[in-house]
């Protein structure tokens, strides 16, 4: 992780606060076009790129203080790559605003990114933000989170306006994990409100869920704290709670027995949570991590158990102490 003498470069070589900060976003789909509205509406010089862009990636971060990713999970290694082909100053900070896990590594995106840019700050961004709510100015909150905490204030200095609240914390493992686990807590949210099973059940599925993105992510090496703010119990609440979830949606569609690929074919944007649910339960294998709502997701996702079975599995499990599971 980058040193604290490398976080005195970062606000040495990035404006303060009374004046505007360089970002280039990559990705300019929902999210990334949010965060730099975002960022705009801070006062900030904001450029925004994708493949389709008229400029090229290098042109778009010449002279940026700030990159952030905001591209699909499957996106990620490629921008990566393109990116170290090119003479990016050490005292550029790596924002990474992907919620997924690596196919190949089972890494997180600022995993990647640390690994590829070992000599730069990079700051997770995750919280419970609905693309669509903050490019009406709605009213949101976030997480920035970083070892290097002078890097994580910088980003929170550029993305902070009237209408988006931004917080600092020191733990960008849990930060992102809890926003990458609650992807597939929201299909699970989306089957249970598509087969019409109440607010007790939902209460309870939420509940559940909680404990179980914790005991994967302090396994990982997070802090259990973490899951328990915006990134976690925040982004769960939101996600599986609103229509306007794209994992919601997967599993809302799958309880009106449409097909997987149907619904993936029609959705509007990239239901991380898919991806998400194949590679945790291969980690979960291997590391040994009891995930009974996950294993019910995976198992639906991938066709060996109807929406209605899932439900009477979790129902059926063994009868325990609430929490047995739950060293905190």
């Amino acid at each position: 992780m980058p040193s604290a003498q490398s976080g005195s470069q970062v606000n040495q070589n990035v404006a303060s606060v009374s004046q505007p900060i360089h970002l280039s976003t990559i990705g300019a789909g929902a999210w990334g076009t949010a965060l730099a509205h975002v960022a705009q509406r801070s006062g900030h010089q904001v450029r925004l790129w994708s493949r389709r862009s008229a400029k090229t990636l290098p042109e778009v971060i010449e002279g940026a203080n700030v990159i952030l990713s905001a591209v699909s999970m499957k996106g990620v290694r490629s921008v990566v790559e393109q990116l170290q082909g090119l003479s990016i100053p050490k005292e550029v900070i790596f924002v990474t605003a992907t919620k997924g896990l690596d196919p190949l590594t089972q890494k997180t995106p600022s995993q990647i990114w640390q690994d590829a840019f070992p000599d730069h700050p990079v700051v997770v961004l995750s919280g419970p933000n609905l693309s669509k709510e903050i490019m009406q100015d709605l009213p949101a909150a976030t997480v920035v989170a970083s070892r290097n905490v002078e890097a994580a204030e910088t980003v929170q200095v550029l993305f902070s306006c009237d209408t988006f609240r931004v917080y600092v914390n020191t733990d960008p493992l849990g930060t992102e994990l809890g926003g990458t686990l609650k992807n597939v807590m929201a299909i699970a949210s989306g089957v249970c409100d598509g087969l019409k099973l109440g607010t007790n059940a939902k209460a309870a599925l939420l509940t559940r869920a909680l404990p179980e993105m914790i005991r994967v992510g302090t396994h990982l090496g997070a802090d259990p704290e973490t899951f328990f703010g915006l990134s976690g119990l925040g982004d769960l609440l939101a996600t599986c709670d609103s229509p306007l979830s794209r994992n919601y949606q997967v599993g809302y569609g799958l309880s009106q027995d449409r097909t997987l690929e149907d619904i993936l074919e029609h959705l509007e944007g990239t239901a991380e949570g898919v991806n998400t649910t194949n590679v945790l339960i291969k980690l979960a294998k291997q590391e040994d991590i009891a995930v009974p709502i996950s294993n019910q997701v995976y198992r639906l996702i991938n066709g060996k158990i109807t929406p209605q079975q899932a439900v009477q599995a979790l129902m059926e499990r063994d009868l325990k102490a609430e929490f047995d599971d739950l060293d905190l």
